[in-house]
Order: C-alpha cells, then structure tokens, then sequence
C-alpha cells in the first residue's frame, strides 16, 4: 500500500505500520512515479493549489488528509469515493494564540509604538485594555474554544456563536447564527473562527458590522471570504470601526491594497497556523491516522457534507 507524505524526515520519524511503501512529495518537485498507485495522501501544507489538482491523477486513492482545517480549497478536488480528513486540533493554539496576540497589539496600541520608534516619538495616551470588555466569538469549533480559554484569564466577558444554539463544554449557553445579529452591539471585540462555507462566505458584510458598536475591534483568523473587504474598507477607513486580519480577500493582499494603509487596520500575512507548534502536533495526527487506515478502524476528522 503506497502513501505519500509531504516531509521527508517523516519517513523515518513516524511510526508506521509495517509493509507501507512511503514516497514523499512537498508539492513543487515532480510527483513521484507512484501516482497511479497512491492511496493515502497527505496533501503538502501551504504549498497553493497543485497538491489538490494531483488528486485527479490517482486512480487507486482511498484517503485525502490535509494538514489545514479548512477544506474549502480542497473538497472539490476530491475524487468520488475518497475521503477527505482535516487537520482539526493541529492548530488550535498557534491560531489561538496570534488571535489574542492581535487582539492585545490592536488594543494596546503596539502597531503604533513600533512606528513612533522608528522616529523616536513617545506617545503615552491611554489605550484600551482587555480587562472588562466583552468579546464575541463567533465560530464556536475547536479554534473557537482555544481562543475563549486564551482570553478569560484576561478578565474579560466571552459571548459565543455557533452554526446551531446548545450548550457548551462548561454547560453555558452557545448561541446560533440566528441570534448572530442581537449579540454584536454588545461587543467590544468579534473575533471570526469559522470554516469558510457557502454559509459563512460574506458573513460579515455592510449589515454586519453596522451592528458592531463604535470603535469595536473585528480580528479574522478564519478565512478571507468570510469578511466583505469592501464594506470593511468604508467601516475602518471612516474610523468608526478597527480590524485585525491575518486573513484577506484577495490573499496574498497585493502591494497597494487600500487595507495596507487604512487606520486602525493590523495585517499579518495568514500565520496563524504556521509555528513551530505546526509539524509535531501534524506528525502525531498523520501517524495516528495511518495507524487507524492500516487497522481498517474508522478515521478521525472526517469532513462531511455538512462541515
């Protein structure tokens, strides 16, 4: 049985299950001569969109693992009859912690001291504290959960929003989409974590953040589309609102785009997953779903119809 990894180290680090024939491709070089014979695949991370086309190619494919939570690139791709597994948990705490590090610099002013330094000002104006503000998060997946478990330690109130209303892991309340509209004049902060779907495409919109309270903060660590980059661009750009994004619409922002200079705007360049935290943690879910394949037991993080 063929599979492909995207690391070579991982051909020996990992521990396999005996008999597995293991080519690697990191989704730039020629793919190997296995192709036709491949069938478990783990797509290279970040490497565009070739790795997903390669899928058209393999004939005996019987598991897609990305090494992304999102899928939104990639589900088309998929073959009929393959089966498609994210990288849920992978990155929970890398995106977690640069969502509450945005949040911080947005807040605090830290974009602003980095450029008084550079011409020696000093500003020492009051800022905005976490402490006692309430934060929305809406997307109340596993990102969802690492960001509120980052933020209550910092004394501040924690709304959430799922797809549906239920209850959460502490048995408080997690509102649904439904109720999305009532909850954002009470916010300080929106943070976004959603899966990009047609559900989530252009959430946030002119309508949206209208409802956003005067001088609200929105951070995107989900995905670009999500937000309406030119209903934002009129909100932040007439001061009322400010934004965190480590996600854009375009992505890569080209050079020039009005979000580079607008006020009140924090551009990191879609980070939030890739930290030294990233190939462990991605090393340990791979090797556990080989284990799982090769046992004919059933695989974890398996992407549905209705992700």
């Amino acid at each position: 049985m063929t599979v492909w990894l995207p690391y070579e180290a991982w051909r020996s680090d990992l521990a396999l299950p005996a008999g597995l024939a293991v080519d690697v491709w990191d989704g730039t070089a020629e793919p190997p001569a296995s192709v036709a014979d491949v069938r478990f695949y783990v797509l290279p991370y970040m490497a565009g969109s070739e790795p997903a086309r390669m899928m058209a190619r393999m004939p005996s494919l019987e598991v897609a693992q990305t090494l992304t939570a999102g899928v939104d690139d990639v589900r088309p791709q998929v073959p009929a009859g393959v089966t498609l597994c994210n990288a849920r948990g992978v990155h929970d705490t890398s995106t977690a912690e640069l969502a509450l590090a945005l949040v911080l610099a947005s807040l605090r002013g830290i974009p602003d001291f980095v450029r008084d330094a550079a011409r020696g000002g000093w500003d020492g104006r009051r800022r905005d504290a976490l402490a006692d503000r309430t934060v929305l998060v809406v997307g109340y997946g596993s990102v969802g959960q690492a960001v509120e478990r980052r933020l209550l330690p910092f004394e501040c109130r924690v709304l959430r929003v799922a797809r549906t209303g239920r209850a959460g892991p502490d048995g408080q309340r997690v509102a649904g989409l439904d109720e999305l509209a009532g909850l954002l004049p009470e916010a300080d902060v929106v943070v976004l974590t959603v899966p990009m779907t047609d559900q989530s495409r252009g959430l946030v919109d002119a309508g949206f953040l209208s409802r956003m309270r005067d001088g609200a903060l929105l951070v995107n660590v989900a995905r670009g589309p999500v937000v309406r980059t030119d209903d934002l661009l009129a909100e932040v750009t007439s001061g009322r609102l400010r934004a965190a994004l480590d996600v854009t619409d375009p992505e890569p922002l080209p050079p020039g785009h009005p979000l580079w200079s607008a006020p009140g705007v924090l551009v990191s360049p879609h980070v939030g997953g890739n930290t030294t935290a990233f190939l462990p943690r991605a090393a340990r879910l791979v090797e556990a779903q080989l284990r799982r394949w090769d046992a004919g037991e059933p695989l974890a993080h398996v992407i549905t119809a209705t992700y």
